[in-house]
């Protein structure tokens, strides 16, 4: 008797189990969906239409990835031979197999939650990049988090769903061949490739709200799209020009009254920078602290009074409160103060490949005969900040520079608390000025950063919390200030402050630009006289600005200018993400995306909300790709790093008496 038209129901038995988990992964995305909807709060208004738009595109991204994650389970069915299949172990083994994934698949939506709760997106290439360094974030997420609580109760939860539920994974084959389940796995695999290259994870970015696209989206999809984009190459996925108009565009935008280009070379954007009288070869301490969101501050209508310190220290500094941060990342943030340029697409500078020997800050303290460090108070091979730093002028201090018996107020998964890292800063300032030399110290904070905790009797404020965290970064800098006050050197140091990144990045906008906004302080109360600048400015114009203030004449390949060279109006900043490139000028702001698409809107400087720009400014448009498109192709050819002739002295200008900042 033939078996042929029992066949299909055959098959259908044997890979019934896949039907088991489509329904638990479906039902898991949705719940998650609903949890990171309410987490979301006032970013998605009532409006049913978003409500539909995440939840219906996204189950469709929820059925693509069940294409991906349930081969284990396909390639169990396909693999086990019927009777072992059939057999009280091959039982045993098929709950097993469902209980891991089914775990994993929870432990991946928690994950979701607290991602949310930290970035407020689903996984993207900071997820990917954490990857690298387990030790600090599974350390992060323990001290954070009850995470023992947390998996006892997923593992629970497994057992209890798998047992409820066991029938659906009966196992059960009326006889199936090896060959006859490789047609399962053939047409699983032809849906595979389909989806892989027909989908993409920008398909869901249609709604003009971008916590609803999130939203649209799956976690486990997200992740793999931010891993296979990590290393974007601007040319293959950006809007471009002809590099003999983009060149030339970004000369002409980089002109500023006291720079000179030392050749005609189109590609060539060195530049000899006079500055009036003689140089100043003061002490810079730049102090880049973690996640110090402007919104912190009593000046930006903050009302906890959490940064009495800083709020006092404006009126004593060059204080800048319209200045935009390049990213949100920190490695972004050092990328824009060590090197002075817009951020590439994917990977920052500080862990690309072949970052070595670049045109640095560092580079031009270094001719002068400073003693340049970069000092941190965790382990800097952390996000390659050692490496980098180390190979491009500055000399690397961390956490393995405190000698055993050392006093350490506190420390936790990142690194010593802000006070001892100081204490560490101040040896090398000592240090530098008993030998003689000026110091450039790029100091890099951790306080700020989840788990949030401090020393204790510092401030009155609960440990653990945010609050808490920004109001022991204030105590500390103003602790570190005084102690500085002591040293002989005190008065011929230029402290510069200001943040890597917002501490928050998440906004129902593409860019929302209210969470790139950051503090500047520039304090040397015997040399600059304390006053407010509204102009706006990109955080790649902080040292250029410094180096004018220092009346250093050097040759400069920064794309970063002197706010107080350029002229109004002429004024841009750089925020971006990992792959949408902004560029802000004026009221407008123009953000670059794969597949050479763009967008142009008139942001709310407010809450980050945005409104298209009509008509689109192409003219702006062009300029963000000319900038972009020159900096990812100088550094990807080489034409970064720093050549013999940077080193060149420079002769200063004649004497402006009408200069408006400047030493007193």
């Amino acid at each position: 008797m033939s078996i042929a038209p029992q066949q299909p129901s055959a098959l259908r038995q044997r890979f019934r189990p896949l039907g088991w988990l489509a329904i638990g992964y479906v039902l898991i995305g949705m719940l998650t969906r609903i949890a990171l909807l309410f987490m979301a709060g006032g970013g998605v208004p009532l409006n049913p239409l978003y409500w539909m738009y995440a939840f219906g595109v996204g189950l469709v991204y929820d059925l693509i990835t069940f294409v991906y994650i349930a081969w284990p389970l396909v390639l169990f069915l396909w693999l086990m031979p019927q009777r072992a299949y059939l057999s009280r172990a091959g039982q045993w083994a098929l709950y097993l197999l469902a209980a891991v994934l089914l775990c994993w698949l929870m432990f991946v939506g928690a994950s979701e939650l607290v991602f949310w709760g930290e970035f407020g997106t689903r996984f993207n290439f900071i997820a990917v990049d954490y990857l690298v360094y387990t030790t600090e974030v599974i350390g992060n997420i323990r001290e954070s988090y009850p995470i023992g609580t947390w998996l006892a109760l997923l593992a629970l939860a497994t057992v209890v769903i798998v047992w409820l539920s066991k029938r659906g994974l009966r196992a059960s084959d009326s006889g199936t061949g090896f060959l006859q389940r490789g047609k399962v796995v053939l047409v699983w695999l032809v849906l595979t490739v389909i989806t892989a290259v027909a989908v993409k994870g920008t398909y869901k970015d249609h709604s003009d709200n971008a916590y609803v696209n999130e939203l649209a989206g799956n976690g486990v999809y997200e992740f793999v799209a931010a891993f296979r984009s990590s290393h974007l190459d601007y040319a293959r996925f950006y809007r471009t020009q002809p590099q003999e108009q983009a060149f030339p565009r970004v000369r002409e935008l980089m002109k500023t009254p006291e720079a000179t280009y030392i050749s005609n070379d189109p590609q060539d954007l060195t530049r000899e920078i006079r500055h009036a009288g003689p140089e100043q070869h003061l002490n810079v301490v730049l102090i880049s602290v973690e996640s110090l969101s402007a919104d912190f501050l009593k000046e930006f209508g903050n009302k906890k009074d959490i940064t009495p310190n800083l709020d006092a220290l404006t009126s004593q500094s060059l204080f800048f409160d319209n200045l935009y941060a390049n990213g949100t990342r920190t490695v972004r943030g050092l990328e824009a103060l060590s090197l002075s340029v817009p951020p590439t697409p994917g990977d920052s500078i500080v862990k690309a490949h072949n970052n070595e020997n670049l045109f640095s800050v560092a580079n031009v303290f270094n001719d002068r005969g400073y003693q340049s460090d970069f000092v941190y108070g965790g382990y800097g091979y952390f996000d390659n900040m050692n490496y980098f730093f180390s190979h491009n002028g500055y000399h690397t201090v961390d956490r393995n520079d405190i000698a055993k018996g050392e006093t350490i107020h506190h420390e936790n998964v990142w690194g010593v608390a802000d006070e001892d890292l100081y204490t560490l800063a101040l040896k090398q300032m000592d240090s530098a000025s008993a030998a003689g030399k000026p110091f450039f110290l790029h100091i890099m904070t951790t306080s700020n950063h989840r788990p949030f905790t401090v020393p204790a009797n510092r401030v009155p404020q609960k440990d653990g919390t945010r609050e808490a965290a920004v109001a022991y970064t204030d105590w500390s800098i103003a602790d570190f200030i005084k102690r500085a006050r002591s040293k002989p050197y005190f008065d011929n140091t230029v402290f510069v402050i200001t943040a890597d990144h917002c501490a928050s990045s998440a906004g129902r906008t593409s860019v929302p630009i209210n969470r790139y906004h950051i503090p500047l302080w520039i304090y040397a109360p015997k040399y600059i006289a304390p006053q407010r600048v509204t102009r706006q400015m990109s955080q790649i114009d902080i040292m250029p600005t410094v180096l004018g203030l220092l009346n250093f004449s050097y040759r400069s390949r920064f794309f970063g200018a002197d706010i107080f060279q350029l002229e109004p109006g002429r004024e841009r900043a750089f925020p971006a993400t990992y792959e949408k490139l902004g560029y802000l000028r004026g009221e407008a702001l123009s953000i670059l995306k794969p597949q050479r698409l763009f967008e142009q809107v008139r942001p709310n400087f407010d809450n980050g909300d945005a409104v298209p720009n009509t008509p689109i400014d192409e003219g702006q448009v062009d300029d963000a790709a000319a900038y972009y498109q020159t900096a990812a192709y100088l550094f990807k050819s080489g034409l970064m790093r720093k050549r013999a002739d940077d080193s060149t002295p420079v002769q200063p200008a004649a004497a402006d008496p009408t200069a408006p900042v400047g030493m007193q």
